[in-house]
């Protein structure tokens, strides 16, 4: 009796230790930025999310028996974010797709999804298919299955694929008439349909996909968990409740539960561009993008930052001889552009103004950089041109010369040699700075490598090519300059 009593006692002691070694989260990772109706912040409670993922995740930990914990994170990152265990398991409207077959442990899908063409209403007749948009400007999100699908349309059709750090902004250039079309995921164009009128969704299909979560290879135990936990909610309904809630619900479902609850895999229906490839063959087929990507970021930089020298070296001489009421103008301008983010004045001036002045997307990431290293710059240039000695200055008004012959035979030349150095450091900076046009729908160098990283799956091969091509670039130009230094160095010794 008292071995049984202590036999009993023993279980129950080891029960709770295994028990308590059990996890009792589940933390699980979404983007809530345009992330409806996957994920979003609950109009009425801005901390807390919901959407249709929100309600899977919830589903998934409860009969797991976890609390759900929400970790926000970039949907471009999410597959990154769970390989090395931030989140367990992903789960933002994510594709299935080769690239996360060969490095995730996807779970079965959840949702079966048709990837449409969205067009204006005025161009429905005309634009039916991809083949009707030859030498067009089509939108999409960047990274996805509708990304590759326009690339190899780009290919074969001539079209111009334009990739988009959202869902939402391609919808509204497409109403502005700067796309031409959008394909995404009848999901999202339901949905921004209703918020934005002046398009509509054309009736053809341009591939199939499938919504699933993504857990990373080690967690092939809890994937294996969570694809139980979804066909037990595919036979009682509870799957389907919560989609029908947000309105998702369609006769596409039903064929692909019936086909995975009798044991069957669900087909894809992916262009031959979607195809799963090894690292050495999509670094191959991505790098002439990047060498593209590139030659746009060299251009867009030198570019701005000759603007942005004209412009500082006209607000620095503003500031040093003008009047009272333009200094007070040039320095409210500086504190303006250096107090608030370059990424907000870059889409103040490429959506906050489209309504009156409708810029080009390379045109408005060219002003939107210039304009704010302006800003630095004129500080650079007033600081030299107040660094030339007053003795020198005074000397030479004696000599008869006019402010004007002060400025640019005295003043002026000693003050660039000055400012040459972090002159060359700004340049530098933008250079690496102007990674954030993409927001603005510009194919730069790292939102290509981005993109390349994601369909791939990995950042380390896509990583390091960026990587070696922004110090092709920047390397000469840090050299350039110390010649240049030490070239003038060498006259005033």
């Amino acid at each position: 009796m008292r071995r049984a009593f202590l036999f009993a006692l023993g279980a129950a002691v080891a029960a709770s230790v295994v028990l308590a070694a059990q996890p009792r989260e589940l933390r699980w990772a979404g983007d809530p930025e345009g992330g409806a109706p996957f994920v979003e912040a609950d109009p009425s409670h801005p901390d807390q999310v919901v959407g249709f993922d929100v309600e899977i995740a919830d589903l998934l930990a409860r009969r797991l028996g976890r609390t759900p914990r929400f970790v926000t994170i970039a949907f471009t990152s999410i597959d990154q974010s769970v390989a090395r265990d931030d989140a367990e398991i992903g789960l933002s409207g994510i594709e299935d797709t080769p690239a996360r077959r060969a490095t995730l442990a996807p779970t079965i899908p959840y949702y079966e999804f048709r990837e449409v063409l969205s067009v204006r209403d005025a161009d429905a007749a005309r634009f039916r298919t991809l083949e009707d948009l030859r030498g067009r400007k089509v939108g999409t999100l960047g990274g996805t299955i509708a990304y590759e699908i326009l690339l190899s349309a780009e290919r074969d059709h001539g079209l111009q694929a334009i990739s988009y750090e959202d869902d939402v902004h391609p919808f509204s250039d497409l109403v502005l008439g700067r796309v031409d079309a959008v394909v995404l995921d009848n999901v999202l164009a339901e949905r921004r349909r209703h918020f934005i009128p002046g398009f509509q969704i054309q009736p053809g299909t341009v591939a199939v996909g499938h919504y699933v979560g993504v857990l990373a290879p080690q967690n092939a135990d809890l994937r294996d968990a969570c694809n139980e936990i979804l066909r037990g909610a595919m036979r009682d309904g509870s799957l389907e409740r919560i989609l029908r809630k947000w309105g998702v619900w369609n006769a596409d479902q039903p064929a692909m539960y019936a086909r995975l609850l009798a044991g069957e895999t669900v087909p894809d229906d992916l262009p031959a561009g979607v195809a799963p490839m090894t690292r050495w063959e999509a670094a191959r087929r991505y790098f002439p993008t990047l060498l593209r990507a590139s030659l746009v970021t060299i251009v867009l930089s030198c570019a701005s930052m000759c603007l942005a020298v004209a412009l500082g070296v006209l607000i620095a001489t503003g500031r040093v001889y003008g009047r009272r009421p333009m200094r007070l103008a040039l320095t409210g301008y500086v504190e303006l552009m250096r107090g608030t983010p370059i990424l907000l004045q870059l889409f103040v001036l490429y959506y906050g103004i489209a309504a009156a002045i409708r810029l080009p997307a390379f045109v408005a990431a060219l002003l939107g950089l210039a304009l704010n290293y302006a800003a630095y710059e004129s500080e650079i240039y007033r600081s030299a041109l107040e660094a030339v000695s007053i003795g020198q200055l005074e000397a030479a008004r004696i000599l008869g010369f006019s402010e004007r012959q002060v400025l640019t035979l005295i003043r002026g030349p000693q003050a660039f040699r000055l400012a040459l150095a972090p002159m060359t450091n700004d340049f530098i900076a933008l250079l690496k700075d102007s990674s954030l046009v993409s927001v603005l729908t510009v194919l730069e160098l790292t939102k290509q490598t981005q993109i390349f990283a994601t369909n791939l799956g990995s950042w380390v091969i896509p990583g390091s090519l960026c990587a070696a091509l922004y110090l092709a670039m920047s390397l000469p130009l840090a050299a350039l300059a110390r010649r240049l230094e030490q070239r003038w160095k060498a006259r005033t010794a």
